[in-house]
């Protein structure tokens, strides 16, 4: 009887889901969520969604570019890549009721994940004071060795708005693993760095839309679908 019992403990019971395979499931889910609500309550804008591939594409670059030089990559990330992303959500995204998702401004802004508009502007004063201050103490009040020539100057511009982008990323994560857990927090941090791949198949038709003069995407594809 001993060893009929130690066979029935170690088996699996029947009809039991690995623990793992469970959890992998659930993120995958999770992270197909985010971006489908990404979507539909945030790029309505074909003008919006057309500067968003251009910042996919570039992001692209970067991201090869970050393996040879770091700083020059951090530079096309953000003078580009996220200039024309936020440019299409401060500029052109609509702001009003969304009739799509039957939802106000407010209530999108309350329930978005990553950085909502109040976070991007914090976000943003942070990336526009941080040339100013190196141009002012290129030493960073004695942290780092003073750049020489505008060239010098540049890269250290490049480094910090490279070491801006890892903390903003990771006190986003450390915020949503404190409310939410951690779940929705790695998959929010998965959605990111891999968004220009996402935007690229997801928005690649946005400039032929426009030029047919499709400035709001009719996301006739989110109304037929449950929220």
């Amino acid at each position: 009887m001993r060893a009929g019992h130690h066979r029935r403990m170690q088996g699996p019971r029947e009809g039991a889901v690995p623990l793992v395979r469970m959890d992998v499931n659930d993120f995958f889910q999770t992270l197909k969520t985010q971006r489908w609500d990404d979507h539909r309550y945030y790029h309505h804008s074909r003008i919006n969604q057309s500067l968003h591939l251009i910042s996919a594409l570039s992001f692209l670059v970067a991201y090869a570019l970050l393996f040879v030089n770091p700083a020059w990559s951090a530079l096309l990330g953000w003078c580009v890549s996220m200039t024309t992303r936020q440019a299409g959500h401060f500029f052109f995204e609509p702001r009003g009721y969304d009739e799509v998702n039957q939802a106000t401004d407010e209530y999108k802004e309350a329930i978005k994940v990553g950085y909502n508009i109040r976070r991007k502007i914090v976000l943003m004063v942070a990336w526009v004071a941080l040339p100013l201050l190196l141009w002012l103490s290129p030493s960073l009040f004695g942290l780092i060795e003073p750049a020489v020539g505008v060239q010098g100057w540049l890269e250290d511009v490049g480094m910090a708005w490279l070491c801006l982008g890892v903390a903003g990323l990771l006190f986003r994560v450390g915020q949503l693993w404190l409310t939410q857990g951690a779940m929705p927090a790695l998959a929010w941090m998965t959605k990111i760095l891999t968004d220009p791949f996402h935007d690229v198949m997801l928005y690649h038709k946005a400039p032929l839309y426009l030029l047919r003069g499709e400035l709001i995407d009719p996301m006739e594809h989110v109304g037929s679908q449950a929220h």
